[in-house]
């Protein structure tokens, strides 16, 4: 018997975003990404050890205030 699939949550109800779908989300590069983050000019990533991800509400907020600095 195979086991069943299992299904990934859609894309909205996701709550951390790797440096792919933020870039995807500002339709940029992953790395202009990374570049906006270390100069303070986006929502800071958090860390999970060795990943790096976005808080897909920070960002949707920060995007919706017109894209302010951050730092």
């Amino acid at each position: 018997m195979s086991e069943p699939a299992v299904a990934s949550p859609p894309a909205e109800e996701v709550r951390l975003l790797d440096v792919n779908a933020v870039a995807q989300l500002l339709s940029c590069s992953t790395r202009h990404v990374y570049r906006l983050a270390d100069s303070g000019r986006m929502p800071r990533p958090q860390k999970l050890g060795a990943l790096v991800r976005w808080d897909r509400i920070e960002l949707e907020k920060w995007l919706a205030d017109d894209c302010p600095v951050c730092r």
